[in-house]
């Protein structure tokens, strides 16, 4: 499993308080929300920020993440010195072979837990767009029915004037 950077989707230090993550996931949710970008397909960015604060709300798997976090900095220091030199032997016109690698879980159980997390962010995205869908369906029903009823009282309105002038004919 690929490595996500989780203080970066919640734009926090590594040494950020329990408070400081629930306020970052509020802020980040709110911000990203569908509500609040009409038109935008939010789905992912709602995913990861959800994976992320399952993470790290937990004493546990914070611990187990942190240390997967270390070796992940670790690795891409390693590769930005690696891609710095594949720059400089290009310049020198060496031919070299320019690959990307991503950083992979160690941790089997951090491993689960990620997992875990992601199948829950999902649902939680799957649930969230149901509700607003829900809602977008009653809201349609209720306006429409309010507008069956005023249709009904312009109806009854207009022929009640209709009679009155008549009479007064």
């Amino acid at each position: 499993m690929v490595f996500k950077d989780y203080y970066s989707i919640l734009k926090i230090p590594q040494t950020a308080t329990q408070a400081d993550i629930k306020l970052a996931f509020k802020t980040q949710a709110l911000k990203w929300h569908p509500d609040k970008n009409v038109g935008k397909d939010t789905t992912m960015k709602m995913q990861e920020i959800n994976e992320a604060y399952l993470i790290l709300r937990d004493g546990d798997a914070r611990r187990r993440y942190d240390i997967e976090y270390s070796k992940y900095k670790d690795f891409k220091k390693q590769n930005r010195y690696q891609r710095e030199e594949r720059e400089y032997k290009k310049e020198e016109n060496t031919k070299t072979k320019s690959r990307s690698y991503e950083y992979e879980v160690e941790d089997e159980t951090l491993e689960k837990w990620m997992r875990n997390a992601r199948r829950q962010a999902v649902d939680l995205a799957k649930q969230t767009l149901q509700e607003i869908v829900g809602l977008s369906v009653e809201a349609t029903k209720k306006a429409g029915s309010k507008m069956f009823q005023m249709a009904i009282y312009y109806a009854i309105s207009g022929f009640i004037i209709m009679l009155l002038f008549k009479a007064c004919n």
